[in-house]
């Protein structure tokens, strides 16, 4: 058995701000070790295709903002 006490798995929300912060490439050392530690990894993957999906709707929408004009 584990004398670690149990830690708690961070919210979806907290793992959207997580990989919101990486496409940046800023995070504390402190915060990517506890983000480490404590995120969901299934939920890192979904939060990571949803930022992925709404970075290319963003640069879509740019592209063709800049073609029209």
């Amino acid at each position: 058995m584990e004398d670690r006490p149990h830690q708690r798995k961070a919210s979806f929300l907290a793992t959207m701000k997580a990989v919101f912060w990486s496409f940046f490439g800023v995070r504390k050392r402190r915060d990517y070790e506890q983000d480490a530690a404590n995120l969901n990894p299934v939920h890192v993957i979904i939060a990571g295709l949803i930022g992925a999906a709404i970075f290319i709707g963003v640069l879509l929408l740019a592209v063709r903002f800049a073609v029209s004009q």
